[in-house]
């Protein structure tokens, strides 16, 4: 067993101590999956440090998490960095309120698009939303591999199912996105 897994079992019993090592540990980890979902997202004011800290601050506030090892741990920050970003981009289009809606391709090139726009981050997400209602284990493939930046492999360790089942999901996902999305 890892000292990350450790930390994170002692910190899930409740030790603030542990809880705070785990992030400082990963810290640089954190930071690099901020600033990979910042740059998808484009045009944000929150820097990537910032977001680590709102998560972190999220994470702390949610109380007791269960996190068996760091793939888990990562996959959960994904989607509270995500929840945050899609928090912030809704306060930007609500003070908007419009603007035009380009078209958005969903694919596995998606980390060297160039920065979208807040209502395309809108977009992904209430069609994530809706993925999710219909089939929740599709909607978790997305956001471990496109908010969370995850493998194939390590998708399928933290969900326990095989890589060509996850492989299969995000095929269905992004098709099922992309419709969602047109």
């Amino acid at each position: 067993m890892s000292d990350i897994t450790q930390l994170l079992r002692a910190a899930q019993e409740g030790d603030r101590q542990a809880s705070d090592q785990v992030v400082a540990l990963l810290y640089a980890d954190l930071r690099r999956l901020a600033q990979q979902r910042l740059r998808q997202s484009g045009d944000l004011t929150l820097s990537a440090t910032a977001l680590v800290h709102e998560s972190y601050l999220r994470m702390n506030k949610a109380g007791s998490l269960d996190f068996p090892d760091r793939k888990h741990f990562f996959a959960y920050a994904a989607q509270v960095m995500r929840s945050i970003v899609v928090d912030q981009v809704r306060a930007a289009v609500a003070e908007r309120r419009g603007g035009g809606q380009d078209a958005v391709t969903f694919n596995t090139a998606i980390a060297e698009l160039p920065p979208q726009h807040d209502a395309d981050v809108l977009r992904v997400h209430e069609a994530l939303e809706e993925l999710a209602q219909m089939d929740p284990r599709l909607a978790r493939v997305v956001e471990m591999r496109y908010f969370g930046g995850l493998l194939e492999s390590e998708i399928a360790d933290s969900l326990g199912v095989t890589e060509r089942t996850v492989q299969r999901d995000w095929q269905k996902a992004r098709l099922f996105l992309s419709m969602a999305m047109k």
